[in-house]
């Protein structure tokens, strides 16, 4: 934490010390995003591309000097990113690339992004000796959440809204999580939520309000720097849904640059989509700030447009990306299709979370399986019919 300067609002600039909760405390929750500041001089001193290439750590946790978190803090027993960066030349071809890579964060323990977050949230509540943590949703936050508070014995309490599906309940329970369902909309959640943690002085963990998130979420793009030997792709693409993920792909990029590790940053190609739409995203400002300063662009794509992205992202490259993480592929495609992004770009879509965690969705965005007799009849047919991988 000694390299941490403060935090300002991204609305009025108004700079705090770290122990203001959450927001900015003149422009509130809707508009007082607060984002972490810190003493990059001092930084870029310590942290080289020598220190990194002598650091065994392969999690988010050998960015230490860029995190939020005390020296000796006790860290999460699930080892959280350092995930793959897959060439993809087949993938490539089919979105009309030369060169397409994908950073595969579905592998991290609860299968997605969010535990880059989830984990901050977790060693910052327990250095705080705070015993419950709470957050409102029912999708990755919320699964991500309930995992790292288990693996440090923490209690998590989730807030999620009526409609939440049964299977998506069960993937809580089974961590353990204390869920309250609430008979009412998302935005009902959040807010009772909202009021539980301030009332019971439990740890706030949803990323619309908590700044120290976006420091867990930035680490993606550390590693893709690194992994990539210092030379960023021309366009990374990034899902968006309430701001806070390609505000810290930016964020990460920005300081890798700032301390000296690259030369240049990527352009930012932001992907909505109405299944991943939020209606009051709360941290649009950072968001917009991501695709104007990195010279990028943000684009929408249609739901039907994502299923086939998740079925020939899975076909052609082997991985599993669920419907708000294909949407980065689908927003290539559309980006290159529309002339956003030139055919011979370098480029690299962060698919943000696994399938497996949303097979229902997967479910629409195939077909079969083919009904066979022992026989084996018709199976010439059905493999005439069935879609090539190459």
């Amino acid at each position: 934490m000694r390299n941490i300067l403060g935090l300002k609002c991204v609305t009025c600039g108004a700079i705090y010390s770290t122990r203001v909760p959450y927001t900015c405390l003149s422009c509130g929750i809707t508009d007082g995003i607060l984002d972490v500041q810190f003493d990059y001089n001092a930084i870029a001193h310590a942290l080289t591309r020598r220190t990194f290439a002598a650091r065994s750590e392969r999690s988010q946790w050998r960015y230490r000097e860029l995190l939020p978190i005390r020296t000796g803090a006790k860290l999460p027993d699930l080892s959280v990113g350092w995930t793959p960066i897959i060439p993809t030349d087949r993938l490539a071809r089919h979105i009309g690339l030369t060169s397409l890579f994908i950073k595969d964060d579905g592998r991290n323990p609860t299968g997605s992004l969010e535990d880059r977050a989830s984990s901050i949230a977790a060693v910052r509540c327990h250095a705080k000796r705070q015993k419950i943590i709470a957050c409102a949703g029912n999708g990755n936050a919320a699964f991500s959440l309930a995992g790292m508070a288990a693996s440090m014995g923490l209690r998590s309490v989730i807030f999620v809204p009526q409609c939440t599906p049964e299977a998506k309940l069960i993937q809580l329970l089974i961590f353990g999580a204390t869920v309250v369902r609430v008979q009412g909309s998302y935005e009902d959640a959040f807010q009772l939520c909202q009021r539980s943690c301030e009332r019971r002085g439990w740890y706030n963990r949803n990323s619309a309000i908590n700044p120290y998130l976006v420091e867990g979420k930035k680490t993606v793009s550390f590693e893709i720097c690194e992994q990539l030997d210092w030379q960023p792709p021309d366009w990374v693409a990034v899902p968006v849904g309430n701001g806070c993920t390609i505000a810290a792909v930016w964020k990460g990029f920005r300081e890798m640059r700032q301390i000296g590790l690259i030369e240049r940053t990527p352009r930012i190609l932001g992907v909505i989509a109405d299944s991943i739409a939020v209606g009051a995203p709360r941290n649009w400002r950072q968001a917009v700030i991501a695709v104007r300063e990195s010279g990028g662009a943000m684009l929408n794509v249609g739901d039907n447009e994502i299923l086939d992205a998740m079925s020939y992202t899975g076909r052609l490259s082997g991985i599993l990306a669920e419907s708000a993480a294909a949407a980065s592929v689908a927003g290539l495609k559309a980006a290159v299709a529309q002339g956003i992004v030139g055919r011979r770009a370098n480029c690299l879509a962060i698919v943000t979370g696994s399938v497996l965690k949303d097979t229902q969705s997967a479910r629409h965005a195939v077909k079969g399986p083919f009904e066979i007799s022992p026989d084996g009849a018709g199976i010439d047919d059905i493999l005439t019919e069935s879609p090539s991988q190459h």
